[in-house]
């Protein structure tokens, strides 16, 4: 098989190395080879974190480079704008509508931009914009975005619901499990 490859951006505090740790794990379960490489950057400081999930027969480096994601999943959506340009032709945008304040809007040297959902749109691509935070609080943390937008992203996969419970049993500490087994299910289903 074709070596596909998924980015996962947000900003430091969101869970995207959870959600790509979580995701590793079941792709390697479905017999996949897979390489995860995590970019922290100044994610201590609330900044932008990239992680690149490739997988495949086989898969020889853990790089994605412009136009080669077949899906963009983004815990916020200046990051989605941010990094489209390494969207793939055909690919898909999954985004959650929350808007994460950067350094330069929080000191007033910048704004942040109007309808960046719509500008997404409007580029051509295929982009599932949604509120995965209210569908977080909605399953008991605030903290449980990633387990939402992963479970939007788990309908492009052909993987059963038991396969991706069982790679969260296996990834979450058990005091959360009911509330990010409920939070993957409210995405799923969104």
């Amino acid at each position: 098989m074709k070596t596909k490859n998924i980015m996962i951006v947000g900003v430091g505090g969101q869970g995207t190395l959870l959600a790509s740790k979580l995701l590793g794990k079941i792709l390697l379960t479905k017999g996949y080879d897979v390489k995860v490489s995590e970019v922290h950057g100044m994610s201590q400081r609330g900044g932008s974190v990239v992680t690149y999930v490739r997988y495949g027969d086989k898969v020889y480096s853990p790089v994605i480079d412009k136009g080669e994601a077949d899906v963009i999943l983004s815990f916020e959506l200046l990051e989605a704008a941010r990094w489209i340009e390494y969207l793939a032709e055909g690919g898909t945008v999954i985004t959650n509508t929350q808007q994460t304040n950067p350094m330069p809007v929080i000191t007033g040297a910048a704004t942040y931009p109007e309808n960046l959902d719509d500008k997404i749109k409007a580029l051509g691509v295929k982009a599932e914009c949604f509120d995965a935070l209210s569908l977080a609080n909605e399953a008991g943390s605030s903290k449980a975005v990633n387990l939402v937008l992963l479970g939007k992203l788990s309908n492009h996969f052909d993987f059963t619901e038991d396969e991706w419970m069982t790679a969260i049993e296996t990834s979450v500490p058990p005091k959360f499990l009911e509330i990010n087994k409920k939070a993957f299910l409210l995405g799923k289903n969104a």
